[in-house]
């Protein structure tokens, strides 16, 4: 895709075609990249094997109400040998056997989502416009690619490694045996990122505004509408051709009540800042700017963002993102970093480095 315009072209038809299918908000059983409903689930071994085969028949197959439903579950868990018990029970605490029934239908909208960017943008997700942030990727120590967060998670990747689309690795003598692993980095978070976002790090958002600056593929604008109750939602972003992306996406799933994107330098946007309540900034200058520009824009954010008790949420920190700009930024009248649980997640699940990396912050 040159320019975003190819692969805009070919979201925008499918949005035509996708008006004679199920409306986005439903969980479609075709169309919209997600089928559920398959009654799968993974057997433990032994006697917990035999409990899950007899329920299976007896409670997925039944179309049972609640209440007889969980009469059946404690019934069969009163069948379980006593030695077997408890392997079963954190067997069910902690198996991901259960997602396709409990999945959250605003995941599903998500996954719609980034099945609709992958189809109209190249694998790295980095578009000929943008310049400096191209540059910047090939000027890394090591070598590094751009690998969007939101549009491939790990099991994404790994199945590209396997049809040879992507490597994690890379060659240190060429023809030889010898590599490294190759460095990832993304400029959207991830749906675990945004989850936890919206349901750990940030409180109640009702009547709240919302600003998203640099908002590249409105992944956080999406979250927010379905994961939050903020009354708005704007995204800040500079790049032309990922605002007419972030356009159609906004129409084709409805979201056009609360999100409005602004394709707009944020240091033109003073009085927005003003009055936002939160405000999102995730790798949001670095590689977009240089550090003239960097050190203008944080200047800039710092004498704008001032209503007490507002909040803010940055990757990475704030320290980390002004070391080495030459900025007259004093943190500790400013802001008060705000502690946050990263445990809220069973460890398995998650990527707890990048969890790491997000900072809250309430503006003094």
């Amino acid at each position: 895709m040159k320019g975003g315009g190819v692969g805009l072209l070919a979201l925008a038809g499918a949005r035509e075609r996708g008006k004679e299918e199920a409306g986005p908000r439903t969980l479609a059983a075709e169309g919209g990249g997600f089928h559920a409903g398959s009654n799968r689930v993974s057997e433990p071994a032994s006697a917990c094997a035999c409990a899950v085969r007899t329920f299976r028949c007896s409670a997925f197959f039944s179309n049972m109400e609640f209440r007889s439903a969980r009469l059946a579950i404690l019934q069969l868990l009163r069948t379980v040998a006593p030695a077997d018990l408890p392997a079963l029970l954190q067997w069910m605490r902690t198996t991901r056997d259960f997602d396709e029934f409990t999945q959250d239908n605003n995941d599903v909208i998500l996954k719609n989502i980034a099945e609709d960017l992958r189809n109209c943008l190249p694998l790295e997700t980095m578009l000929s416009s943008e310049h400096l942030a191209l540059q910047k990727i090939q000027q890394q120590p090591e070598p590094t690619v751009h690998v969007d967060a939101f549009l491939y998670d790990e099991d994404f990747i790994d199945s590209l490694c396997e049809e040879g689309k992507m490597s994690r690795n890379y060659c240190l003598v060429c023809g030889s045996h010898r590599t490294a692993p190759l460095g990832f980095i993304s400029h959207s978070f991830s749906l675990m990122e945004l989850k936890f976002i919206y349901h750990h790090v940030l409180p109640d958002l009702s009547g709240k505004v919302l600003v998203d600056v640099g908002s590249r593929l409105g992944t956080v604008l999406y979250g927010g509408y379905l994961y939050s109750s903020a009354s708005q939602l704007y995204g800040v972003e500079l790049n032309g051709d990922f605002c007419q992306l972030q356009e159609v996406i906004i129409k084709k799933y409805q979201f056009t009540d609360r999100i409005k994107v602004l394709h707009a330098d944020i240091c033109t946007q003073g009085l927005l800042l003003q009055n936002a309540d939160v405000i999102i900034m995730n790798n949001v200058f670095e590689y977009f700017l240089n550090e003239t520009e960097q050190a203008r824009a944080w200047e800039y954010i710092c004498h704008n963002v001032r209503k007490q008790g507002s909040l803010l949420v940055t990757v990475p920190g704030l320290e980390d993102s002004l070391s080495g700009l030459q900025v007259n930024i004093q943190l500790a009248p400013w802001v008060e970093e705000i502690p946050l649980n990263y445990d809220v997640f069973p460890e398995k699940d998650i990527d707890r480095e990048a969890l790491e990396q997000i900072h809250l912050y309430k503006i003094l």
